[in-house]
C-alpha cells in the first residue's frame, strides 16, 4: 500500500459557489435542484456539492459547491449542467437567483 501524498497549503485551492434560491413552488423547484447537484458532481474537478434548505423559510434553499480552483468553477457556469439548470428554473422562482464566487479560507490562513 503507497502512502498519501502530502499537499502544502500553498498547493490547495479550493473555490466555493454559492447559489440560493427562493421557491415560488418547491415541488417544482426541488427535483431540478436535486438533478443539478447530482449531475454537478460528477463534473470534472467539483470536489462535492450539497443541497440544504432553510429551517425558517421552507421555500429557501441553498447549494453550496467546492472546487479545485476558480477556473474550474467559472468554467461550470458556462457548462450544460449548469445552462439546464437555469432554463429549468424559468418561472418557479420568487426572483432571480443569488450566485456567489467564494475563496475558502482556512484556520492557517487566519495567523
Amino acid at each position: 500500500m503507497t502512502e498519501p501524498t502530502a499537499i502544502t497549503d500553498d498547493d490547495l485551492e479550493i473555490a466555493l459557489v454559492q447559489l440560493t434560491f427562493d421557491a415560488n413552488d418547491v415541488e417544482l423547484l426541488l427535483p431540478v435542484l436535486s438533478k443539478y447537484v447530482v449531475m454537478t458532481r460528477n463534473q470534472f474537478e467539483c470536489r462535492n456539492v450539497d443541497l440544504c434548505v432553510s429551517f425558517s423559510d421552507p421555500n429557501h434553499f441553498v447549494i453550496i459547491e467546492k472546487w479545485d480552483s476558480e477556473e474550474a468553477a467559472r468554467a461550470h457556469f458556462d457548462s450544460a449542467v449548469m445552462v439546464e439548470m437555469a432554463e429549468s428554473c424559468s418561472g418557479i422562482l420568487a426572483h432571480r437567483p443569488d450566485v456567489d464566487l467564494l475563496e475558502g479560507v482556512s484556520a492557517h490562513d487566519l495567523n
